[in-house]
């Protein structure tokens, strides 16, 4: 799994085009989150600091295929600077005159932004001829980005046929090396944990886990179809009616493979998903959950589920056990975060609500690994090839 890094590469003098993920909240041109940025810091200042000329490219939203002004990479470039205590020279295109005229005007030893690469159609397209004119602004290719790793796009994919020599940035290099390792050679017991809406979102990933966990722990409303699949009641819950079968046949295989798939056995349950509303904790098994739904696992799941957590040397978590922007229900995505920040092996979280979990409760600092590549990590948990990873040469 260990790619070509940046460090091996010699930067000095040299024009190194870094593919990013400054894909950001911006509302009325301000910043509403930094995490991307800022976990894009080591590998920038690494290559400003060896002498190179550094050239950032970033997709932002979705533009379909034509500029928009509210996802211009304009105020990101502020942000950059700051950040930095240094000019960050920003190029209106990211091809043609405007970007080539930028790279010129930063100078040796500059830095510059370009505008959002999904302003034009052909990046997503993998065009051959748009991924050349972006390897045309550069002598070196430093991607970065893993949470556009799972796309084969010009930026990610493509530009690398057409550049010297290409390398993985520190945090794509720290993505792969935490969640390889989590699936190749794990330090046991090895948890994982998933929550989140869906079943259908996290098939493939509990298909591929099962063959490498100790334990399976589920939460949130995809626990549902689980529970349904056994004949529980769960009233108004969200469940997957055409995966009943799917979720039968991953409780068979879990038990035939002596691998701990635990479902709760209480949750918190309401009539409507809102705050203030009257909330109950019951047994899954109780059918006075009648026509109201649950909203996360209850006190004795969350406890249970938090003992068995504090047994492993490797969790990886996606995914909420509630629905924890609201407070009535977030008690045990809560206990869940705390468990798994003293969990004394490695800890890797992914997904945009996990993330927020544990800054909710205070804990991120106490975290190994954050994955900034919701998609990409979820891929890669799943066993996909992630195109932006396997296009790097190998170390």
């Amino acid at each position: 799994m260990a790619k070509l890094s940046v460090k091996d590469l010699d930067l000095k003098g040299k024009r190194v085009f870094i593919r990013v993920d400054f894909n950001v909240p911006i509302k009325n041109g301000a910043i509403k989150d930094d995490t991307r940025v800022r976990a894009s810091l080591p590998t920038i200042e690494y290559a400003l600091k060896e002498g190179a000329t550094v050239i950032l490219a970033s997709h932002l939203g979705r533009p379909k295929g034509g500029p928009n002004p509210e996802l211009s990479l304009r105020p990101v470039a502020a942000r950059l600077g700051a950040l930095l205590g240094r000019p960050v020279t920003f190029a209106d295109d990211c091809v043609g005159p405007a970007a080539k005229q930028a790279v010129e005007q930063a100078g040796a030893n500059g830095l510059v932004l370009l505008e959002n690469l999904r302003f034009h159609p052909e990046e997503e397209k993998n065009d051959p001829g748009f991924a050349r004119q972006l390897a045309e602004l550069a002598d070196l290719y430093v991607n970065d980005a893993f949470g556009s790793a799972h796309r084969a796009h010009a930026s990610t994919e493509g530009i690398v046929r057409h550049v010297g020599r290409a390398a993985a940035g520190f945090l794509m290099a720290d993505e792969v090396a935490y969640l390889g390792k989590a699936l190749e050679s794990p330090d046991r017991p090895f948890v994982a944990v998933l929550g989140g809406a869906k079943v259908s979102d996290k098939l493939e990933v509990i298909q591929n886990l099962l063959g490498k966990v100790d334990a399976l722990v589920i939460g949130g409303a995809m626990a549902y179809t689980f529970l349904k699949a056994q004949g529980l009641p769960v009233g108004k819950s969200l469940v997957e009616e055409d995966l009943l079968d799917e979720a039968r046949s991953l409780l068979a295989q879990a038990k035939a493979r002596g691998i701990a798939l635990e479902l709760p056995t209480d949750h918190v349950v309401a009539a409507k998903l809102e705050a203030g509303v009257p909330t109950e904790v019951l047994a899954v098994t109780d059918p006075a959950i009648g026509e109201r739904m649950g909203l996360d696992i209850g006190p004795q799941t969350a406890a249970r589920y938090a003992a068995l957590i504090g047994t492993a040397h490797t969790v990886v978590w996606n995914g909420p056990m509630g629905v924890f922007e609201i407070d009535a229900f977030a008690d045990g995505t809560n206990t869940v975060a705390r468990a798994v920040a003293g969990v004394s092996g490695t800890t890797i979280i992914g997904g945009g609500d996990s993330i927020a979990a544990v800054a909710k409760a205070g804990v991120s600092d106490r975290i190994s690994h954050i994955s900034t590549g919701g998609g990409a990590s979820l891929e890669f948990l799943g066993g996909r090839t992630l195109p932006g990873v396997a296009v790097l040469p190998d170390r």
